[in-house]
C-alpha cells in the first residue's frame, strides 16, 4: 500500500488503461451557495465517503460484555443526514456478521451492528461495490444481503446481488416527483474470484453491464446517479481510468458521479458540453463530478508523511430541482469537510465538520502518533488545494 504525500494535485499514470479523457479543476467555478430555500419540489442528496473499520475501531466499538455498538460514530453528523433527502453512504467493508468473525485490514468483515448504526443515522442508500465486498466469499456477500433486505427493506442496497434478478434491476427511488436512479460499480475485488454460482454477486465497472444500466436508467429516471468505486489509493489526483469511465458515464447518460476508494479527497469537476444533444436526461451533456469524497470513517495503522490526509474526507451535497421545460437539473451543489477523531478511549472514534473541529480536538487525535503533521491548520490547508476555497 503506497503513502501519498498531499503534494499538488497530480494527473496519475498508474492506473490500468492508457486512455486519456479530458482535465480536472478545483470545484471554485462551480460550489454554489448552500443553504438556499428550496421548494417543495427539490430533492437534496448527500453522500460520505469510505466506511474503512480498521482493527482499532472495532476495538473501541466493543464492550465489556462483548456486545458492539457503532452509533456513536456518527452522532455529530445525524442531524445533517437526517435533513437530507436522500442519504447516501459507501460501506467499504462487507456486513457478514459475528459468524464469519470479526476483522479488520486486509480481509474486513463488521458486525451487523454496523448496519444498524447506519440505518439510525438515517442513511438511505449504502454502497457495497468495492474491492472488499468478497473478503468473505459468498457466505460475506450473501450474509450482508440477507441482513439490508431483511432488517432494513427501506434502505437500498446497492453493488451486490444474490440473483441474476438482482443484477439486472437498477434502484430508483422517486422523491417529491423526481425519479432517481442510483448505480454503483467497483474496479475489482482485490485479485478474489467470484462464487461460481454466483457469477453476477458484485456490481463491476463492465462497460457492456455500465451502459445497459444508463439506458435502462435513461428510461426509467429522471436523473441518474453513479457511485464508481475507483482510482488510485492515498493519491489526490484523477487517474487516466478514472477519466476513461467519466467520458463513458457522461456519454450515456449519467448527471452526477461520486466516487470512492482513493482514502483521501480528490477535486470536483462540472464537466460542460454546450454542443451536446440534450433529452430529458442530458445523455451526453453536463455532468458533476466529485471523483472521490475520501474517508468518512478510518483509523489506520499505517504511518509516515501523508497518512494524515486519509482522516480528511468530504459529504457532498447537491440539490435537484425541475426547470421550466420539465428537466431535472442540479439547482445547487458543496461538499462539506469533515474529519475522522481517533481517540482509543470507548467510543473514541467520531466524525466532526471541520468547521467545528477544534485544535485542542486535533492535538488529541492519535493519527498524531502516525503522522506528526497532522493538525487542524493541517486539514484546512488540504481542503484548500484540492477544492479551493469553496468548501463548506
Amino acid at each position: 500500500m503506497s503513502e501519498a504525500s498531499g503534494a499538488d494535485i497530480p494527473e496519475v499514470d498508474s492506473a490500468p488503461t492508457t486512455e486519456v479523457f479530458g482535465g480536472y479543476v478545483t470545484p471554485s467555478q462551480y460550489a454554489l451557495e448552500a443553504e438556499k430555500p428550496q421548494s417543495s419540489s427539490d430533492v437534496t442528496l448527500v453522500m460520505a465517503g469510505d466506511i474503512l473499520l480498521h482493527d482499532r475501531i472495532e476495538q473501541v466499538a466493543k464492550d465489556s460484555d462483548g456486545n458492539y455498538n457503532y452509533k456513536f460514530i456518527f452522532e455529530n453528523m445525524k442531524p445533517e443526514i437526517e435533513k437530507a433527502d436522500i442519504a447516501i453512504v459507501n460501506q467499504e467493508v462487507i456486513i457478514g456478521g459475528q459468524e464469519l468473525g470479526i476483522s479488520g485490514y486486509p480481509e474486513f468483515n463488521a458486525p451487523y451492528e454496523v448496519g444498524d448504526a447506519l440505518a439510525e443515522t438515517g442513511f438511505d442508500v449504502v454502497c457495497h461495490a468495492t474491492n472488499h465486498a468478497l473478503d468473505k466469499g459468498k457466505s460475506g456477500v450473501v450474509n450482508c444481503y440477507e441482513f439490508w433486505k431483511q432488517r432494513y427493506p427501506q434502505i437500498s442496497v446497492l453493488g451486490i446481488n444474490r440473483t441474476e434478478r438482482d443484477y439486472e434491476d437498477i434502484d430508483i427511488i422517486e422523491k417529491n416527483g423526481i425519479k432517481i436512479a442510483f448505480l454503483n460499480y467497483t474496479y475489482g475485488t482485490n485479485g478474489i474470484s467470484f462464487p461460481k454460482d454466483m457469477p453476477h454477486a458484485i456490481d463491476m465497472l463492465d462497460e457492456e453491464k455500465v451502459v445497459k444500466d444508463l439506458k435502462n436508467a435513461e428510461e426509467n429516471a429522471d436523473f441518474t446517479v453513479v457511485c464508481p468505486h475507483w482510482g488510485t489509493e492515498y493519491n489526490h489526483g484523477v487517474d487516466k481510468y478514472q477519466k476513461k469511465w467519466t467520458e463513458l458515464f457522461r456519454e450515456n447518460g449519467a448527471d452526477l458521479v461520486i466516487g470512492a476508494h482513493p482514502h483521501v479527497i480528490e477535486p470536483i469537476e462540472m464537466i460542460e458540453d454546450e454542443n451536446a444533444e440534450i433529452t430529458n436526461n442530458h445523455v451526453g451533456g453536463d455532468m458533476l463530478v466529485y471523483y472521490s469524497i475520501g474517508n468518512f470513517v478510518s483509523w489506520t495503522s499505517s504511518t509516515g508523511s501523508g497518512v494524515a490526509d486519509r482522516s480528511v474526507g468530504g459529504m457532498a451535497k447537491v440539490t435537484l430541482t425541475r426547470n421550466p421545460e420539465g428537466e431535472v437539473i442540479i439547482k445547487d451543489n458543496s461538499v462539506r469537510a469533515l474529519v475522522c477523531h481517533n481517540h482509543s478511549e470507548e467510543h473514541g472514534v467520531t466524525v466532526y465538520p471541520l468547521s467545528e473541529y477544534s485544535e485542542d480536538f486535533a492535538n488529541e487525535n492519535e493519527i498524531r502518533l502516525n503522522d506528526s503533521s497532522f493538525s487542524r491548520q493541517y486539514c484546512i490547508d488540504l481542503c484548500n488545494r484540492i477544492w479551493g476555497e469553496s468548501w463548506e
